[in-house]
């Protein structure tokens, strides 16, 4: 990509409240309507993407391309304008667009490409138009046929209402494709054989169809339309299967605890002369750690930075789900949500600094500098060196995903100037508004020896189950989301994304206190950590069904799309991990803070 289509992306990325913008273009009767080329990339791995004219396809002699926002940068768009001359509902019949003439070097670049089931994306007013370069055909087994052809002849299918686009497609309906032999082919119709090289001729067509349909609701057509598979089908029943479920579940819970919570204090609540150290004679259980419980733990630093990275996040996801049923993340929209997600993390930032500092400085942390950099670094650190490895495989198999050099300044310097000065200011405010810690019991300063645990209070136990059970209540529309992000999906189900989203932090929250009691009922007052990892290990979960995705759900194959997918899906499995680790926390230590208060001690 040259220097000027980098500046004026790097520009526009600036500009990123335009991503929010949704108004009609209105035409005028013969007005010219820009189609744009975009890219190309096999048809089984979504994010392994080329620039169009990297094929030798017609191209103008000087190519210019559209000033693009960060969103679709980050999509891996590159759009440059065509040789497509399409006028506002005038009709086109068989127009020629260019002729070439192609080396063997190229036939062959061709025939790989078609081989692979390489597709193409153009745009047109905002329109993704798909359409798959060529034809291949196998058929027979004894003997074996293998056809490849070139599809050299485009029909535009444009449906309008009023001034405005609806909806457009293209289609290779009653044309037959130009086979490519081995060695650059014979002649056939509009090809031309001479000294091992091939001349073809590119032709099109333009059609123009009135549509009912208003402008306001074009993106149900585009959601209507089918050129890569439809694999998000609702299914109501697994969904109301899994609500069911996750009710009775926290149902179950909460009962049982309940009424042995209400059973413990019977028992432990009865009048004692004695101040709070005499209430642990004779007594077992939880009342009897009372004066550990409350122990600050190892780690502090490290622990508040989850804490406080989990909150991000959390902030963030609820964000992005209020922001799409609000409609801003239509089908039109492209790379709308990377936009968003970007900005929001940027700004949430101050989240993380004042959550976490706030937390250290009440359990008597003293280097909240450090506290600081570790929150801002926890995450970004491992998306950067992810990124890195992604990037530089896309460069070096120049995929458009390779990011420009302003778009990377352009999201560093967001982290530089945004993000890590509102985690320092979050941090400081956090640190002088932080109260002292609200512990109902003082803590002794020789820690109570823990008894010996029985193998299913064990942390790995916990971790299994503290992470299977959010897991499933979330696996039916998981597989909406992979099929969205990894694929070619619209998600429209924002709706039930959210009651998901509310099941699964309430399910954390649940398991995460019931474990926490079974934990302090064994005697065994390490609850600190042992809160945060229970459902933390969601994120473990979350990986092992990503490689099940990938490797049972989906066609995707090459060290492109490998490398992205499951870098990325670690990083998947991380934000969950600290999200519902800082949520399982946070439910703990209210629930602890519970318990102790409401026993009868001086």
């Amino acid at each position: 990509m040259n220097c000027g289509c980098q500046r004026t992306m790097g520009l526009h990325c600036v500009l990123i409240l335009c991503l929010f913008s949704g108004w009609a273009v209105g035409y005028k009767q013969g007005e010219n309507v820009t189609l744009y080329v975009n890219k190309v990339g096999p048809y089984h791995n979504p994010q392994e993407t080329y620039h169009y004219y990297t094929l030798p396809v017609c191209r103008p002699e000087k190519v210019h391309h559209k000033s693009l926002s960060l969103g679709e940068v980050l999509d891996g768009d590159r759009m440059a304008e065509s040789l497509y001359y399409i006028r506002f509902r005038e009709n086109v019949e068989k127009k020629t667009l260019c002729k070439l003439t192609l080396s063997e070097k190229q036939v062959d670049e061709l025939r790989e490409a078609i081989e692979e089931l390489f597709y193409f994306e153009f745009v047109l007013d905002d329109i993704p138009i798909w359409g798959f370069v060529g034809y291949i055909e196998e058929s027979g087994f004894l003997p074996h046929s293998h056809k490849v052809g070139l599809w050299t002849h485009l029909d535009f299918n444009i449906e309008y209402n009023g001034d405005s686009v609806i909806f457009a497609n293209v289609s290779v309906k009653d044309v037959k494709p130009v086979p490519l032999e081995e060695g650059a082919g014979a002649a056939v119709g509009v090809v031309g054989v001479g000294g091992g090289s091939l001349t073809v001729t590119h032709t099109y067509s333009v059609r123009w169809f009135e549509s009912p349909l208003p402008h306001a609701r074009r993106a149900e057509r585009l959601r209507d339309y089918s050129f890569f598979p439809k694999t998000l089908e609702i299914h109501w029943l697994s969904i109301i299967n899994s609500l069911v479920l996750v009710v009775l579940l926290l149902g179950f819970v909460i009962i049982i605890l309940m009424r042995v919570l209400k059973n413990d204090f019977a028992r432990y609540n009865v009048e004692e002369e004695g101040g709070c150290d005499d209430l642990d004679q004779g007594d077992n259980g939880w009342k009897i750690i009372h004066t550990d419980v409350f122990r600050f733990p190892p780690y502090k630093s490290l622990l508040c930075a989850v804490l406080g990275v989990g909150a991000q996040f959390l902030t963030l996801a609820t964000g992005i789900i209020f922001m799409a049923l609000l409609g801003m993340f239509n089908v039109h929209r492209h790379g709308a949500i990377n936009s968003a997600a970007i900005v929001l993390y940027a700004l949430t930032s101050c989240v993380s600094g004042y959550v976490s500092c706030s937390f250290y400085t009440q359990i008597n942390g003293q280097r909240w500098v450090w506290n600081i950099i570790l929150t801002s670094s926890l995450f970004s650190a491992p998306l950067f060196l992810t990124w890195s490895v992604v990037n530089s495989i896309h460069w070096w198999s120049g995929s458009t995903q390779a990011l420009p050099a302003t778009t990377v300044l352009l999201i560093l310097g967001a982290w530089v100037l945004v993000g890590f000065p509102l985690t320092v200011i979050g941090g400081i405010v956090g640190k002088n508004r932080a109260g002292s810690f609200q512990a109902p019991c003082r803590t002794r300063n020789i820690a109570r020896q823990i008894p010996t645990q029985p193998w299913y209070k064990h942390t790995a136990v916990h971790m299994a189950i503290g992470g299977f059970l959010p897991f499933s209540a979330i696996s039916v529309e998981l597989y909406y989301i992979f099929a969205t992000v990894w694929g070619r999906e619209h998600y429209t189900l924002y709706g039930i994304l959210l009651c998901v989203f509310a099941i699964l932090l309430s399910v954390g929250a649940c398991i995460s206190v019931a474990l926490t009691y079974f934990l302090l009922s064994g005697e065994d007052h390490r609850w600190w950590w042992r809160s945060v990892l229970s459902t933390g290990s969601t994120g473990l979960f979350i990986f092992v069904y990503s490689v099940f995705y990938y490797r049972n759900r989906s066609s995707m194959s090459g060290l492109v799309q490998s490398t992205e997918f499951f870098g990325y899906s670690l990083l998947t499995a991380m934000v969950f991990s600290l999200m519902l680790g800082s949520v399982s926390f946070w439910a703990s230590l209210a629930f602890i803070r519970y318990i102790y208060r409401s026993l009868k001690m001086d």
